[in-house]
């Protein structure tokens, strides 16, 4: 399998006024073509600073890191990735299609092109017929659906996901949960997901990456059984049950939220 993101005793340390903290230790990682990994672990481990790294939003101070074969400062400027954050992050003074089209604009793609990526992106996130309301006109989970669009519009293999569903209530995030599966198996992206809910990293996830408290260690990493078609019922299933036990397990290794 193709690699897409190869980390080698990755560390990274913040110096702050307190002192220095140190964000990541000795991350090691494969991330193959195609695969959807979750990162999993208590707050403050360090799981969106990994994605931070990756997406060259922050520098490592130690070991390597590469993102389809480049530094990730080249792969920033290869546009080789999208990143859809925990909050839509949409501009309100802009339709959902002018939001889509804002980094096509930055790129100088021309007026057509821009038209069709909209529309196909749009339709990939079932939100066809929205393309003239404004944010405050839809729902929270309609508006992460745009966020995605926006992230795909440039058709990046490599989608990084920083806890995009945290906010939505149980019933809306199941709901875009399978839609994030229907789009993954029809594009086949890799993805990358952070997550604090161990049924969402067990259902989604090819890998889930259980890390430590700080500083981020990486604890276990556990390939998933489960079939690539997985309906919601899914998870009231023996094997989907004992994936879960083992993410519980890792993140109890590694102490538990309540530490």
């Amino acid at each position: 399998m193709q690699s897409i993101i190869s980390a080698r005793n990755l560390d990274l340390v913040f110096q702050t006024a307190d002192g220095p903290v140190h964000a990541l230790n000795d991350v090691n990682l494969e991330i193959g073509k195609g695969e959807f990994v979750s990162f999993i672990g208590p707050s403050g481990c360090g799981k969106t600073t990994f994605l931070r790294v990756i997406a060259d939003l922050e520098k490592p101070t130690g070991g390597t890191i590469t993102v389809n074969g480049m530094t990730p400062e080249k792969a920033r400027e290869a546009r080789a990735y999208g990143y859809v954050f925990q909050a839509a992050a949409l501009y309100p003074w802009r339709t959902i299609e002018k939001n889509i089209a804002l980094p096509l604009e930055i790129m100088g793609i021309s007026k057509a092109e821009q038209a069709e990526r909209i529309r196909r992106t749009l339709a990939l996130v079932n939100l066809t017929g929205f393309e003239k309301k404004f944010p405050w006109q839809l729902s929270g989970g309609m508006q992460q659906r745009a966020s995605i669009a926006r992230a795909l519009a440039f058709d990046a293999d490599l989608l990084l996901m920083d806890e995009p569903f945290g906010a939505l209530d149980e019933i809306v995030r199941d709901h875009l949960n399978e839609q994030l599966l229907e789009l993954w198996a029809r594009t086949n992206k890799t993805i990358c997901f952070v997550t604090h809910s161990i049924p969402e990293a067990v259902y989604l996830s090819t890998k889930i990456v259980v890390m430590s408290p700080r500083p981020g260690r990486v604890t276990d990493i556990i390939e998933s059984t489960l079939p690539k078609e997985r309906p919601l019922d899914i998870r009231e299933t023996p094997e989907f049950l004992a994936i879960a036990a083992r993410v519980r397990e890792g993140l109890r290794a590694g102490h538990s939220y309540e530490d």
